[in-house]
């Protein structure tokens, strides 16, 4: 799941102001990413290993807002750590963005966005400890941080790429932190927080008592209907190097409880993958596992449809996810686009929401590692489509930079598709398709954005932007490197 961008013009030496926008409408509390509370679901996208004000990797976030016709380039924002209100300064390898959340986190009814800083180094928790900052929402949009979580030690990176998420596990109507502490514990910051970024509401440290667990990727959800958010993360087995489990934390009036392992038939764990979102595919009400896999060659051996990566589903019931019960598409099922080769990298990153409007959840799954037309790593994006029997490859269709009526031309080592997000930014009740190449125009990256129709995803009226249209530096920033979720 794992990710707005700040515009620094540092060589300038130049505040960053954001582009002017029209007051927004009363705040609705409905959206999880919608910052100004205007109705429409809000954007944000990363380039944490940006150059800002001379420093190397410091990153940045851009935010584009949505609108009755979709995201647009006219009404955006860029953040960083020189920006006006947000705590900190700009500093060599401090990953500002490094992951991306969104949430009501001080419970005021506008979105705000939640940025990892996982290189930076803190007073209490030492070098590279890590630090998880709030951009505040209101009826003009972002503006003003506070600080939410620090390291609790040097090395821990706290707020490192794909594993933070927020949700309300309690159930209490406030926002929780949750984030990966040290690659090995999940630690939860509860809600509601007060503007400066304090809360009453106390934490939770969660251990996983496996000896190698490496976390990779947090997502948030109800598997089981109860009302509470469950916390789902992917981590490292342990067996083999690119051998996976997924975990989740179901939530309850006390919190979220011991971490549990999704089992297979065999009563064994699950083989997992990489990247994980959740959502309801099959449309019984229940959210869905989504997990993509693309990191594969050892175990592919005897994992299903894994061959150069894969996306699989664990239904969610009532008695949370039900991993006997998994469905599996890769570029080898029926109806999808392209071939299974290994380096491929499908389901790098997924995305669930519902793109055509007709009630079952849908998913992009980003491949990067696609070779097509003698272009090595040039990669693409395939949408898949939800049914009342789960996640299929009828109708599956997929995307590049050389598909008729896409704005660029593929490239080799573009990685288009690297991170992908599906989100209604129009309120037509059809998600649009956000996809980020990092690699674009020798590593400065872009991001393109596809309208949506009720056959789903379209390349019609798709446009792309970077560093030229945000004023960011250009240089090795990999623009797209995530969005938020």
């Amino acid at each position: 799941m794992r990710r707005t961008v700040v515009v620094a013009i540092a060589l300038l030496g130049a505040s960053v102001t954001a582009v002017p926008m029209a007051d927004a409408q009363a705040a609705t509390a409905e959206l999880k990413d919608d910052f100004n509370g205007d109705g429409y679901s809000d954007l944000a996208v990363a380039a944490p290993e940006a150059t800002v004000g001379g420093e190397t990797k410091a990153g940045y976030v851009a935010v584009l807002y949505g609108s009755a016709s979709g995201l647009n380039t006219t009404s955006r924002q860029v953040f960083n750590q020189n920006t006006a209100g947000i705590p900190g300064s700009v500093e060599t390898d401090d990953l500002f963005g490094s992951a991306l959340a969104t949430g009501d986190m001080d419970g005021d009814g506008y979105a705000d966005l939640v940025v990892g800083v996982s290189g930076e180094d803190t007073l209490s928790g030492g070098v590279n400890s890590g630090y998880v900052q709030v951009v505040w929402g209101g009826p003009k949009g972002l503006s003003g941080g506070s600080s939410l979580a620090t390291g609790k030690a040097s090395y821990h990176q706290l707020g490192s790429d794909g594993q933070l998420t927020v949700g309300d596990v309690d159930g209490d109507g406030a926002t929780d932190l949750a984030a990966i502490q040290g690659s090995i514990n999940l630690r939860v910051v509860k809600g509601p927080f007060g503007r400066d970024g304090a809360t009453n509401g106390g934490e939770q440290v969660i251990p996983d008592y496996e000896s190698d667990p490496r976390f990779m990727d947090l997502a948030s959800g109800d598997v089981n209907g109860d009302g509470y958010a469950d916390v789902v993360g992917t981590a490292h087995d342990g067996d083999e190097y690119d051998a996976r489990r997924v975990v989740y934390w179901l939530g309850g009036a006390a919190g979220l409880g011991e971490r549990k392992v999704v089992l297979g038939s065999n009563g064994y764990a699950l083989q997992g993958g990489e990247s994980v979102d959740l959502g309801d595919v099959n449309g019984d009400g229940y959210d869905d596992i989504v997990v993509g896999r693309f990191d594969g060659m050892d175990s592919d051996l005897d994992t299903p449809l894994a061959k150069g990566g894969r996306v699989a589903v664990v239904p969610g019931t009532a008695n949370g996810p039900d991993g006997t019960k998994p469905t599996y598409v890769n570029q080898g099922s029926s109806g999808v686009p392209g071939v299974a080769e290994l380096g491929d990298d499908f389901g790098a990153d997924v995305s669930v929401a519902d793109v055509n409007g007709d009630g079952y959840d849908d998913v992009s799954a980003g491949v990067p590692g696609e070779d097509f037309d003698g272009k090595t790593d040039a990669g693409s994006v395939i949408v898949l489509r939800g049914s009342a029997t789960g996640l299929t490859g009828t109708g599956a269709k997929g995307y590049s930079q050389d598909t008729t009526g896409v704005p660029g031309t593929a490239e080799t080592f573009d990685g288009f598709g690297a991170a992908t997000r599906l989100v209604d930014a129009d309120r037509d009740g059809r998600a649009e398709l956000a996809v980020g190449a990092p690699g674009e125009n020798a590593k400065a990256g872009s991001v393109w954005v596809f309208r949506s129709t009720s056959s789903g995803i379209t390349p019609t009226g798709s446009f792309t932007f970077g560093a030229g249209t945000l004023g960011t530096v250009a240089a090795n920033a990999k623009l797209g490197s995530g969005f938020n979720y």
